[in-house]
């Protein structure tokens, strides 16, 4: 079922950061499920608070970014690079901030941190995929400089 406008008779138009915010976020979400139930199997209940970690943390992280690029669609390109450039340092620091907090305030019997990594990269490798073929499905229409 397709969403509708305010008037319900019409569907919604879909915008390409929506497009590729689900085409990213949906595969990415339903690993990050299958990770935390076979890190649960597999390594009991600090496996699954490791999966569970990695999977906010990657869709958040991920999520951020393409924020980020929604906000700054209308601005001037070096002003788009100088935000995604801070973004990308902001969530490098805050991610490595969060980390360290993380591995000195939990234990390995309350996350672990083997089932965190592999969840974290499974995760952010469907994200990248589901990202790139959410991307290859748009027919983005570029302007053309005029012929002379």
């Amino acid at each position: 079922m397709s969403p509708t406008n305010q008037a319900g008779s019409e569907p919604a138009e879909v915008t390409n950061d929506q497009a590729l915010w689900r085409g990213a976020v949906i595969p990415a979400a339903a690993v990050a499920v299958l990770a935390v139930v076979a890190a649960s199997f597999f390594r009991g209940k600090a496996g699954f608070w490791g999966a569970l970690l990695a999977g906010f943390t990657v869709i958040l992280f991920f999520s951020v970014h393409l924020l980020v690029s929604r906000l700054t669609k209308d601005l001037d390109p070096m002003a788009t690079m100088a935000l995604a450039m801070f973004s990308y340092f902001a969530k490098v620091i805050l991610m490595g901030a969060f980390l360290l907090i993380v591995t000195k305030t939990t234990s390995t019997t309350t996350v672990d941190r083997p089932s965190f990594g592999v969840s974290a990269l499974t995760i952010t490798a469907v994200w990248l995929f589901g990202e790139i073929r959410a991307f290859l499905r748009l027919k983005f229409q570029l302007p053309l400089p005029p012929v002379k």
